[in-house]
């Protein structure tokens, strides 16, 4: 005979409780980035006091990060859908000719300058895209086509508009912004610490707007999900062409910034801009949390990555470590990078096996 069952008291709580929700992978991982930033300038500052000079060595390292984080949100971006550009450096460069030419041909203020900068790179982001989207290409094999294309033009324009492959006039303010920092900013007697460079601003501006698109707008959201699953997306009433030209667009004008942003810091504009950014762009991207696979990025990872970099290339500097063998371990840096990408991506896959 089977013993009755009573029905259910409904003062008792019959419900299954659910496990403790874990963080995302990539909090974690921002987390332990700050961390490891943290005790490399601690150990750094041990070895030699002199790194953590305020004007010496932090400062133009600040200004290096903040050109380099800029960067990395230009690989972020065309990750976000998917797809890479092999040729931010050269879209750098591009729109640093545009702004070289504005103050030393035409004349053009400084905000007008850095206006027609963002421009010339978003118009030929927005023309990558357009190639990808219309052919079916990879992104991989057109972005590096983009990038020799940008290499021979940018030269031959340099050479046909100028006697010494640069253009060295400096509008008024271009001085100021490379050297000031906080400390010439006071309210009152409170001032800024010199430090931290003016100029940050604009990586600022460009963290703050990327964070709003994919965190907080429906468009961000489509990008991400254009990443992820393409043909999801299609079937959802999602424009993924106009998405991946969009994607292309912003990366090429964040590039172009990121070339202004160099040329400020050298004092010129000339071709050789953007020959060094690409192996940063994906090492800050990667090393913050952003899916090489798409549909998954980090904002402010992407500058806790850069910093990371930026810290231990400065250090390992101090220290008399040479250029080849800085490179070496910068190499082997994205090297683990994207083996912890592959691993991440997976575990992802594998989870969704098991819940299904």
């Amino acid at each position: 005979m089977k013993t009755p069952v009573a029905p259910p008291d409904d003062d008792v709580d019959t419900t299954v409780p659910r496990p403790a929700h874990k963080p995302p992978f990539w909090v974690n991982q921002r987390l332990g980035l700050l961390v490891l930033i943290v005790v490399l300038c601690t150990l750094f500052g041990v070895l030699r006091p002199a790194f953590l000079d305020e004007r010496l060595v932090l400062f133009p390292l600040l200004r290096d990060i903040a050109t380099l984080t800029v960067v990395a949100l230009a690989q972020m971006v065309v990750l976000s859908v998917g797809h890479m550009n092999l040729a931010v450096g050269r879209m750098a460069a591009f729109g640093a000719l545009f702004a070289g030419f504005g103050y030393d041909r035409l004349g053009l203020s400084l905000p007008l300058g850095l206006l027609l900068c963002l421009s010339a790179g978003a118009a030929i982001g927005a023309l990558t895209g357009w190639i990808i989207a219309r052919t079916g290409v990879s992104s991989f094999v057109v972005t590096l086509a983009m990038d020799f294309a940008l290499l021979g033009l940018v030269s031959l324009l340099y050479s046909a508009l100028t006697e010494n492959a640069a253009f060295t006039t400096r509008p008024s303010g271009l001085a100021g912004l490379r050297s000031y920092s906080l400390a010439d900013i006071c309210v009152g007697p409170v001032c800024g610490s010199p430090a931290v460079p003016q100029m940050i601003q604009f990586t600022v501006l460009a963290l703050a707007g990327l964070g709003f698109l994919y965190g907080c707008t429906r468009l961000g959201r489509e990008l991400l999900l254009t990443g992820a699953n393409p043909a999801a997306a299609e079937l959802s009433g999602i424009p993924t062409s106009r998405r991946v030209i969009l994607a292309h667009a912003m990366s090429g004008m964040l590039a172009a910034l990121a070339g202004f942003m160099a040329a400020v810091g050298t004092g010129t504009f000339r071709a050789s801009i953007g020959d060094d950014l690409m192996l940063p762009s994906f090492l800050g991207a990667v090393l913050g949390g952003t899916l090489l696979t798409g549909g998954v990025v980090s904002v402010i990872g992407a500058l806790l990555g850069t910093s990371l970099v930026g810290v231990i290339r400065k250090g390992l500097d101090l220290l008399g470590v040479g250029l080849e063998s800085l490179n070496i371990y910068l190499g082997c840096v994205l090297l683990l990078a994207l083996s912890a990408d592959r691993v991440r991506t997976v575990l992802s896959y594998r989870k969704v096996v098991r819940s299904t």
